[in-house]
């Protein structure tokens, strides 16, 4: 048997120790919470994804009551990039959630889902994605792609 490690690199911001851009990525993240449809969970995620040419697309999570036919904020905002945007890489992802208690001190994930999109759009355009996970009592900063959170990755090529 031969034991594999998986680590996960990321490092953790207070919120002014970010650039301007990533402040402003993040504060777009924030403000797409509000516009999440989230009546059953009461949990709205927004999202925010910058793409090369600086253009700030954004969205947020969009519930069901016939679970789980709704949508994570993450692939409502990639989505949108990829069908508006085609020919723009997304370069940042930016992602906040907040409670029937304001913005989620703890920064929030992708879920699985959310992931392998991610991993998708970076597959897409041949680029990593960084990633940006804000909660109050700081940010995670994922500089290396998805594939940081997301170990032994399904692509395409096992497809063929």
């Amino acid at each position: 048997m031969k034991k594999i490690v998986h680590e996960c690199h990321y490092a953790l911001y207070d919120f002014d120790e970010l650039s301007a851009a990533d402040q402003n990525l993040i504060t777009q993240a924030c403000e797409a919470t509000t516009r999440s449809y989230s009546p059953y969970s009461h949990f709205g995620v927004g999202a925010a994804a910058l793409l090369d040419d600086g253009t700030i697309v954004t969205g947020s999570n969009q519930e069901n009551a016939a679970f789980p036919s709704g949508l994570c904020a993450e692939r409502t905002t990639l989505f949108y990039a990829n069908s508006q945007h085609p020919d723009k890489a997304v370069v940042a992802l930016a992602v906040a959630a907040r409670d029937t208690n304001g913005l989620t001190r703890t920064p929030t994930p992708p879920c699985g889902a959310c992931r392998q999109v991610i991993l998708e759009t970076e597959t897409r355009f041949s680029h990593p994605i960084r990633i940006l996970l804000y909660g109050t009592d700081g940010t995670y900063v994922v500089d290396g792609g998805i594939k940081e959170l997301l170990p032994l990755v399904f692509t395409g090529d096992f497809l063929k």
